[in-house]
């Protein structure tokens, strides 16, 4: 199982674009081989951060996911509208 933590940070006034890409993410990427869990939440303090939390069967399918045409549309809809983007792999311990 591979666990993934995605922090996506908008431009204040680009929040509202960016959630609306994300929330397209959802029901495709829920459908998709080995995906467990796939949750978007947003800050209750500033609702330009955006946090996917992911869990995979493992790193091969997440691979896989991150090569689909729908991330491939997600970044190009949302190009110049993202001041930060990090992605953590992690693997759960407890």
């Amino acid at each position: 199982m591979l666990t993934i933590v995605a922090h996506i940070v908008a431009f204040p006034d680009k929040a509202e674009q960016v959630k609306a890409e994300l929330l397209k993410l959802i029901d495709t990427t829920r459908a998709e081989a080995g995906c467990v869990q796939y949750d978007l939440h947003q800050d209750n303090d500033n609702p330009a951060h955006f946090l996917f939390f992911e869990n995979w069967e493992s790193r091969e399918l997440w691979q896989d996911h991150m090569a689909n045409q729908h991330l491939k549309d997600y970044l190009a809809a949302t190009e110049g509208s993202v001041a930060e983007f990090t992605v953590s792999e992690m693997t759960r311990i407890g």
